[in-house]
């Protein structure tokens, strides 16, 4: 599997250092405290999901809270946010922020959409009928909870909970920002200050590890019980809950609040900064460099995503074998390999093999690919499997040959869910930052570096349009995502009620996923 080779070339480079070498860079104080570290940053983060995700899906999915369609789009948008212009915006703000403290605040702010999102969808689409019956055995609220709303939306829950783990395990901005030696910080410094390859690589792969324990601990939480709904009857939507008017009040005060610091904050700090930088001018050509930097990059690297991710799509789509299952799953590897790896391994593989690519666009590309590719598989395989395959035979029983039949049937009806994801790539891509930093040519820059490069040296003023350009990109699929969950296409127009139909939690799981 081509998206295998920086991690396998990471870990032939690893064992060529030889055993001393591996043991000396495991058993520094440096490498314990890093592990402590991000450890901490991530349980904690994890923690901050939970407390500001469980009472905001709540309050969207199971009450009558005034204004609940704008509070499930400001729910989402935070992820349109990259988190280390979120940490930027804070500090520009807060001077005084830093180290750990500040660190677990903003991840927590970024990533509780990744729990809030499916977590809401869930609740929503749960059968009133399965807590009735519970009622009805003489359980009281607090056990109905427990026993069938908790068990039934916890699989949604855990799969956002995963997402921000990784995203957190994963990202280099934020902890950078704020000089919190995670693992993303020490290795890019490793390499970067002194090359030292040999501790770099072996802090690669325990971080790989770390975040394959944290796939494999979800995967047993989560557990194995069947969630889904047996018997007769029509789907029942739970009834909302009525508030009263203090708890009304007290629940739209926690989502202004929770609106306020996750999306008023960071749009106040950049305006400002923009207003300075107005006042003392930038340079629009650099900006639009940037800008065409960031869409040339990305649209390259959605491509080849698409087309790695096309065979595996229909492979998966059409077959079940565990062969197929394992070529898939491998090619979900990318999903757990942060960028700060595959960059690093990227520019060992380029150095030792091929030379000429070294910091080229088509390694950038590539690597924006290898990370990115399970967002392009799951759209485009859920597309693939919505084409009955009786349209294909038939079109190949009329005389065409299996290419042109799949092209022209298949193909053209499952191309709605392609795009979709070659567009998810490509916003995600736009966003990534330590590979982009490792890898980009000499003299290329996009809107990621751009601000960096800023931040690192404090000119927040400079930094406010890059930021604001970033966010102008990422925002328009995030606005649709919290359009698509607030019901609009699902609102009984016939009895002219606010009741939405249910949306399938595992879907805006997906979706969320995003970088």
């Amino acid at each position: 599997m081509v998206t295998a080779i920086p991690l396998l070339y990471l870990v032939v480079r690893t064992v060529d250092a030889g055993g001393e070498s591996i043991i000396a860079a495991l058993w520094r104080e440096r490498t314990l405290e890093t592990t402590v570290t991000s450890l901490t940053l991530v349980l904690s983060v994890i923690v901050g999901c939970l407390v500001l995700a469980v009472p905001t899906a709540w309050l969207l999915a199971r009450t009558n809270l005034p204004g609940r369609s704008l509070f499930l789009v400001t729910a989402a948008l935070p992820l349109a946010v990259p988190s280390y212009v979120m940490a930027y915006a804070w500090i520009a703000e807060f001077p005084g922020m830093s180290g750990l403290w500040a660190a677990i605040w903003v991840m927590s702010l970024a990533t509780f959409p990744y729990v809030a999102i499916p977590l809401t969808a869930a609740l929503r689409s749960q059968d009133a009928g399965q807590e009735e019956a519970a009622r009805s055995l003489g359980l009281g609220p607090l056990a109905t909870a427990r026993r069938v709303t908790i068990p039934m939306a916890w699989p949604a829950a855990a799969a956002g909970l995963l997402l921000a783990a990784l995203y957190t395990l994963s990202e280099f901005g934020t902890v950078a920002i704020f000089r919190v030696d995670a693992f993303t910080r020490v290795i890019y410094t490793a390499y970067r200050a002194s090359f030292d390859r040999t501790s770099a690589a072996v802090l690669s792969l325990l971080l790989v590890a770390l975040a394959l324990l944290l796939v494999i601990v979800e995967a047993r939480v989560r557990g194995r019980a069947s969630r889904w709904r047996l018997g007769s009857g029509v789907k029942r939507a739970v009834p909302r809950q009525e508030l009263s008017r203090g708890a009304s009040a007290l629940g739209l005060t926690w989502m202004i609040a929770l609106t306020v610091v996750s999306l008023g904050v960071p749009a106040w700090s950049l305006t400002m900064r923009l207003m300075e930088t107005r006042r003392f001018g930038f340079d629009f050509t650099e900006l639009l460099g940037a800008l065409v930097g960031s869409v040339t990059a990305s649209a390259i690297g959605a491509g080849i995503a698409i087309a790695l991710a096309l065979p595996i799509a229909i492979l998966a789509a059409r077959y079940t074998s565990r062969i197929v299952r394992g070529i898939e799953g491998a090619a979900f590897l990318g999903h757990a390999l942060p960028g700060v790896v595959v960059g690093l391994s990227l520019v060992f593989l380029t150095l030792a093999l091929l030379p000429a690519a070294y910091q080229t666009l088509i390694t950038l590309a590539f690597a924006y690919a290898v990370l990115f590719l399970p967002k392009a598989i799951g759209a485009s395989r859920s597309s693939i499997e919505a084409v009955p395959p009786a349209l294909e035979s038939t079109a190949r029983s009329l005389g065409r040959g299996p290419m042109r039949a799949w092209f022209t049937v298949t193909g053209r009806l499952a191309w709605p869910g392609i795009a979709a994801g070659a567009l998810l790539v490509l916003l995600t891509a736009m966003k990534e930052l330590p590979a982009t930093l490792m890898l980009r040519p000499t003299g290329f820059n996009t809107l990621a570096t751009e601000l960096w490069s800023r931040t690192d040296v404090e000119a927040f003023g400079d930094a406010a349009p890059y930021a604001l350009a970033m966010i102008l990109l990422a925002s328009v699929p995030a606005w649709l995502m919290g359009r698509w969950l607030a019901g609009t296409p699902g609102e009984n127009r016939r009895s002219g009620t606010e009741d939405d139909e249910p949306v399938h939690a595992q879907q805006v799981t997906y979706v969320g996923g995003a970088r």
